[in-house]
């Protein structure tokens, strides 16, 4: 085993450059989670087991948990190069496997009016799923809980079987054996609906991704934007959780994550104003809706946050914290 890359799963694999290239590289404000640990152990244990290999995971949860990243990061200690697809509602079979296109040529274009221009030809285009599949990355599926058209559910249901094949216009492709699929999908999120049962059969290991807890938020903080207060981090981790609570518990669509509390944190240790910055870096990205507006500041406000804010402000104007800031 790989002392330095433990989870490597095919370390005898050559990969071209241009793979290489697409296998994740982990930024040093990468923090590495309790979820990820549990998942590359599971898949390493497993991964020469061929009845009970695990090549297929779900991450579901709240936008901002950290999904994207955590299989990002699965990517590179797999040694695997990621790829992706994001789904859509109108998703058809084309968007699966591939379509059949005309293949514009100079000669098409170029063609005089004395002579009789060239036959179109045609060529079949793979999807980014099918690329994945015969060549063994690691692809996300963003969302696949929006897909209205059940044809296309079969179609990707098929494609995740363990021991599976695709049949495209051209050929039949077998499935590599080092091909993994992380299926991300937001929780209670607008437009969707339930996992496809069939398809969720098909997933050998689930994680439930929830808001980190205020700790985690803190230390990603740091490590993401090098912002070291944490009495003032605190306040805004605090902040973000009772503004995601409440969202949740008053059915107003928008979501106060971790991407929000980064950029916050970002504008507030850049000076400014911490009030100002939490209604365009937080609140106004879940709602722009008045009532639903005074619904947040009164959960706030209730909370003792909002003098707390006030009083991290009065601070930043008498230059308190200079120093310690930045």
């Amino acid at each position: 085993m790989n002392e330095n890359k433990p989870y490597l799963l095919s370390p005898g694999r050559q990969l071209s450059e241009t793979e290489q290239a697409l296998v994740w590289k982990k930024p040093s404000s990468h923090k590495v989670s309790a979820a990820e640990k549990r998942i590359c152990k599971e898949v390493k244990r497993n991964w020469s087991k061929e009845e009970m290999k695990i090549s297929t995971i779900l991450l579901e949860g709240d936008a901002g948990s950290g999904k994207t990243q955590l299989a990002k990061a699965l990517s590179a200690e797999f040694g695997l190069p990621y790829t992706k697809v994001t789904c859509f509602a109108d998703m058809d079979k084309s968007d699966v496997i591939g379509a059949i296109l005309p293949v514009i040529t100079s000669d098409n274009n170029e063609a005089s009016d004395e002579s009789e221009p060239s036959p179109v030809e045609y060529r079949f285009y793979p999807s980014e799923i099918v690329r994945a599949y015969q060549n063994g990355y690691l692809l996300e599926i963003q969302e696949p809980t929006v897909i209205r058209d059940a044809a296309v559910l079969m179609a990707l249901n098929s494609a995740l079987e363990p021991d599976g094949s695709i049949n495209l216009p051209t050929e039949i492709i077998r499935r590599h054996p080092d091909f993994v699929v992380v299926v991300t999908t937001n929780r209670n999120y607008s437009g969707t609906r339930p996992l496809n049962e069939a398809l969720r059969d098909r997933i050998q290991h689930t994680e439930k991704m929830d808001m980190p807890t205020k700790e985690v938020m803190i230390e990603r903080a740091i490590a993401k934007v090098g912002f070291q207060d944490q009495t003032v981090l605190g306040i805004l981790a605090d902040t973000i959780i009772v503004l995601d609570q409440t969202a949740k518990a008053n059915a107003i669509k928008g979501v106060a994550g971790m991407r929000s509390f980064f950029y916050w944190t970002d504008a507030v240790s850049a000076g400014i104003s911490v009030k100002d910055s939490l209604y365009h870096k937080v609140i106004y990205k879940i709602t722009t809706d008045p009532e639903e507006i005074k619904m947040l500041e009164e959960a706030i406000q209730s909370r003792g946050l909002m003098t707390k804010l006030d009083e991290l402000d009065a601070g930043l104007k008498k230059n308190e914290f200079s120093g310690r800031w930045m």
